[in-house]
């Protein structure tokens, strides 16, 4: 999963796993982290800053945005965010964790969902 996709995806799981009662300590501490981790690099972008307290839904609503807002301040270039979003989904899908899914080593291209193709051809 490449870097930018994988920050948005820790904040769903990571709101979604706070929102339940049965959600773990490491799961919402390593949440507020990333969540604060990500509001330093918004700082003075009120609207980037709202999109990552986001409820789960309205996070995927504004995908696109938020993406690109991501992406526009290096979010997906810090190596300690990256690291706190691999560890929340390596909690909330540690089946995925385990097939490599969330793990970016050598990530070069932009791939999204599960078994798509990647290929080099620009027509």
């Amino acid at each position: 999963m490449e870097p930018i996709s994988l920050i948005v995806t820790a904040l769903v799981a990571g709101a979604t796993a706070a929102a339940k009662d049965t959600a773990g300590k490491a799961v919402k501490d390593a949440y507020e982290g990333l969540k604060t981790l990500i509001k330093r690099k918004f700082d003075g972008d009120s609207l980037a800053q709202a999109m990552v307290d986001a409820k789960p839904e309205e996070i995927k609503q504004a995908e696109g945005l938020l993406k690109g807002k991501i992406s526009d301040a290096g979010v997906d270039k810090d190596q300690e965010i990256l690291k706190v979003a691999q560890q929340i989904m390596k909690e909330e899908d540690p089946q995925g964790a385990s097939t490599g899914k969330y793990d970016l080593r050598g990530a070069k291209g932009i791939q999204i969902g599960d078994g798509n193709t990647q290929t080099n051809t620009f027509n």
